[in-house]
């Protein structure tokens, strides 16, 4: 299975940007479908962006239009682009692989939106 390590995180101010990275050790990344997930203490852990091993993207709803997920194969690195962001993004960020029966999860990255 991959190794995950995030980094990017920090604090921003409502209408700035911030790039997240998850750099994945290990062989075989392309076969994996990566996803960025983020959770606020006291609730799920959501989804928020994902994109297959093809590179096809999907997006939650409340983050369509501001976030972009973007895979560098080369690198082995997935990136998360998040422009606009609002008071209500803030969560701890993880980063999570999956092929078949192998799931595995970074360990999380810290984004604060507040002025």
């Amino acid at each position: 299975q991959v190794q995950l390590v995030e980094s990017g995180g920090g604090l921003v101010q409502p209408g700035g940007s911030l790039r997240l990275s998850c750099a994945a050790s290990g062989s075989s990344f392309s076969m994996y479908d990566m996803a960025w997930y983020r959770e606020v203490l006291g609730k799920q852990r959501e989804l928020v962006a994902r994109v297959n091993s093809g590179g096809g993207t999907d997006y939650a709803d409340s983050v369509k239009g501001r976030f972009t997920i973007s895979r560098d194969y080369a690198k082995n690195t997935v990136y998360l682009q998040m422009d606009s962001l609002k008071p209500e993004d803030t969560a701890v960020y993880y980063c999570n692989a999956n092929w078949a029966w192998r799931n595995s999860w970074g360990q999380g990255t810290q984004v604060t939106v507040s002025s």
